[in-house]
């Protein structure tokens, strides 16, 4: 007797199933997948056909995966590096070699979450190192040759020669309730010396003659952004950070306008050749996908 036949998944789809759970829409699933809408559309109910169940469903935060597809989506991503790897390791085509990437960590939800997994799954013999700092910082750590490629703001320390990506757009951010006192020093909630942010800040009040002082000081954004919705200090916030329990300052509450800094993609001058591709190839995506203003 005849065995009933399987269903074959069809591995272009789950790739796009993939990156419509990731991003969230398919008009931004489709771009990043060369296709129109409405070819994404047909490969997500065909695989949904074939499964017999749903795997995405529209919410308030775009398209979300549902309860078959969030297990969908962790064992297709498996399938998806596993096939991958397989296809590089027996074409020889696949790229190699270490890949060491700095960004701000007031960026790195973006990045992590929308490129770094499709990076790795489709150069799974690259060895990819990831690490958070301020701008300042990640760009000592470029020019030590401690980094291969940085997304880093052109303030403090400059760079010559980056690729532009986004113009950034500071604010500064205090609770909703917070009561400003004009003749008392600024109680700002900062990072340490290297960023670009604090340095945009103190340029100001300085060149209007504001006191402050810096009641805390964190490394981590979220720490920072603590600081502020609980009141304890203001700071120096992306626009787009802003939560309901926030408020934006400016003249009216005797604050002076910040200026705005540009993003920038740097690579390193002591990659080695053999990583260089690899390097490279990252680039080319950030470059592709990192185009949002703030």
């Amino acid at each position: 007797m005849a065995e009933p036949p399987l269903n074959t998944l069809d591995l272009e789809a789950l790739r796009s199933f993939v990156v419509v759970a990731r991003l969230g829409t398919l008009a931004a699933a489709a771009q990043q997948r060369h296709r129109t809408v409405s070819a994404l559309s047909m490969q997500i109910k065909r695989l949904e056909a074939s499964l017999d169940t749903r795997l995405l469903v529209r919410s308030a935060r775009g398209m979300t995966p549902t309860m078959s597809g969030e297990v969908l989506l962790g064992e297709a991503r498996e399938l998806l590096r596993q096939h991958d790897g397989m296809v590089a390791r027996m074409t020889g085509r696949g790229l190699s070699g270490r890949v060491r990437f700095g960004m701000p960590e007031d960026y790195a939800t973006r990045i992590v979450g929308r490129l770094l997994p499709d990076f790795t799954a489709r150069h799974p013999e690259v060895v990819l190192e990831a690490v958070t700092a301020t701008s300042g910082d990640l760009v000592k750590q470029l020019e030590k040759g401690d980094l291969s490629l940085i997304v880093a703001l052109d303030r403090p320390h400059s760079l010559a020669g980056g690729t532009p990506l986004w113009q950034t757009m500071p604010v500064w951010a205090s609770a909703r309730e917070l009561a400003v006192a004009a003749d008392k020093p600024l109680p700002l909630a900062l990072h340490p010396l290297n960023c670009p942010y604090r340095h945009l800040g103190v340029e100001a009040l300085e060149a209007v003659g504001r006191a402050w002082h810096a009641v805390f000081t964190s490394t981590s954004i979220h720490v920072l952004e603590a600081a502020v919705e609980s009141g304890l200090a203001i700071s120096i916030l992306e626009r787009s950070r802003l939560t309901p329990t926030m408020r934006e300052l400016g003249g009216t509450d005797g604050l002076p306008p910040l200026s705005s800094c540009q993003a920038q993609l740097h690579y390193g001058r002591h990659v080695s050749a053999a990583s260089w591709p690899a390097v490279e190839a990252l680039g080319e995506m950030l470059t592709q996908h990192l185009t949002w203003r703030s």
